[in-house]
C-alpha cells in the first residue's frame, strides 16, 4: 500500500543526515567514515521514502543496491546522475565497526553534498507527483 506519510517522514529524516553532512565538510574535523555513514543514511531513507511512495515494502537493511534493485523490480530507476552514491553502502556496515587510522580520503565531500541533496529533491518531486493534496509536510532539501 502506497504510504505518503511513512515516505515524508523518511524524507524528513534523510534531510537530518543531508544537514549534517554540510557540517561535515573538513576532514580533519570529521572522519571519512562519519561523513559516508550520513550519506549512506540520507540516500537510504531516500529509496525507501521511494519505495513507499510505490507501495513496495522494504528490508530492514543497509544495502543501497538491494534497495535500489527493489525500486528496478517495480519499474523505477534511480536517474544515472545518482548511481554513484549506491557505493555508500560499506560505510553502514564494515567502515562503521572498523577503526582506520589511514583510512585514503578521496570523497569529494561538497560534490557528494550536492549529489545528495539533489537525490532527496528528486525523491521530494516524485512524492509531490504521487500525493499533490499532502504538500503541508515536504521536505526542504
Amino acid at each position: 500500500m502506497k504510504d505518503p506519510d511513512q515516505a515524508t517522514m523518511l524524507l524528513r529524516m534523510a534531510e537530518k543526515d543531508y544537514r549534517a553532512l554540510l557540517v561535515m565538510q573538513d576532514p580533519e574535523a570529521v572522519a571519512t567514515e562519519i561523513f559516508g555513514l550520513h550519506v549512506q543514511q540520507a540516500v537510504e531513507k531516500g529509496i525507501k521514502a521511494w519505495l513507499c511512495l510505490l507501495g513496495v515494502p522494504y528490508p530492514g537493511k543497509h544495502d543501497l543496491d538491494e534497495l535500489a534493485t527493489l525500486l528496478g523490480k517495480a519499474g523505477e530507476s534511480i536517474p544515472a546522475a545518482f548511481v554513484p552514491l549506491l557505493t555508500y553502502t560499506d560505510f553502514a556496515v564494515s567502515f562503521r565497526y572498523e577503526a582506520f587510522d589511514d583510512f585514503d580520503d578521496d570523497i569529494d565531500r561538497q560534490a557528494t553534498t550536492t549529489l545528495v541533496a539533489g537525490f532527496l529533491k528528486h525523491v521530494n518531486h516524485l512524492l509531490k507527483g504521487a500525493f499533490p493534496v499532502c504538500q503541508r509536510d515536504r521536505v526542504s532539501v
